[in-house]
């Protein structure tokens, strides 16, 4: 059985029927992409920017498509953009339990809460750029904390050490 365009982006948007899920399907489209940043770690570094920039213009095709069927600007069944903006929170980090579970909580937690400037882009943006935008802004948001955190403490479960000559 072939599948229309359509149908095709529509799985691409709702990761393959995964938000669909009645309950917090945006929680479980930032899980799924857990295994899927830790798959693209084992790759390397620019095979995983590759991916994300290549998901990138697919996931604003796929949610602007999805969002004409469903009649509505960025329907809860879309859960690409949770999926690219996890995998930009967790982007050139060590893949530890840490950086995953502090990743997540704060990923979700901007992504619920939309603080400023990622409220603005929410608002503004409008189609499937304005889907996407918005997680993609997050992710950012959550990497340059993530790196700190690297960088400054041990919290991600790594230990920096300087050897002196």
């Amino acid at each position: 059985m072939r599948l229309s365009k359509q149908q095709t982006l529509s799985h691409i948007a709702t990761v393959f029927g995964l938000g669909r899920i009645k309950v917090a399907p945006g929680t479980f489209g930032s899980i799924a992409a857990l295994p899927l940043a830790y798959g693209l770690s084992l790759v390397g570094v620019g095979p995983y920017a590759l991916f994300m920039l290549v998901l990138f213009p697919v996931a604003v095709w796929a949610a602007e498509a999805h969002s004409a069927v469903m009649g509505e600007h960025d329907s809860q069944t879309i859960i690409i953009d949770e999926v690219l903006g996890m995998l930009i929170s967790l982007f050139w980090l060590p893949m530890t339990w840490q950086t995953f579970a502090i990743g997540f909580l704060l990923f979700r937690l901007l992504d619920i809460t939309k603080p400023f400037p990622i409220s603005v882009l929410d608002r503004k943006v409008t189609g499937g750029i304005g889907v996407i935008i918005d997680d993609v802004a997050a992710g950012v948001v959550v990497n340059v904390i993530l790196q700190i955190l690297l960088q400054k403490t041990m919290l991600l479960g790594l230990q920096s050490i300087t050897i002196s000559s």
